[in-house]
């Protein structure tokens, strides 16, 4: 995979892999890519994080979070150790 492209296209590569989602393919555009604007709305610590919200609430207000929303879903994850 070419690190340099754009994370939209790496990811589309990505997810013809059998067993790769959706998940796995922003986690690795965010870690790998530095992808600033991947958001796991499906994670079960960002779900648990902006609990009782429903996933069209947390998308909703991710979208503010525009384009930085893989440094908000480390900031949610790192909020259920504190």
């Amino acid at each position: 995979y070419d690190l340099t492209a754009a994370p939209d296209t790496e990811m589309q590569k990505l997810l013809t892999i059998r067993g790769i989602g959706t998940w796995t393919a922003k986690y690795i555009a965010m870690r790998t890519m530095g992808w600033t604007d991947a958001f796991l709305e499906t994670d079960t610590g960002i779900k648990k994080a902006l609990s009782p919200r429903t996933p069209k609430e947390m998308l909703q207000l991710a979208e503010a979070w525009q384009p930085w929303r893989s440094y908000a879903s480390i900031n949610l994850w790192n909020s259920l150790y504190h």
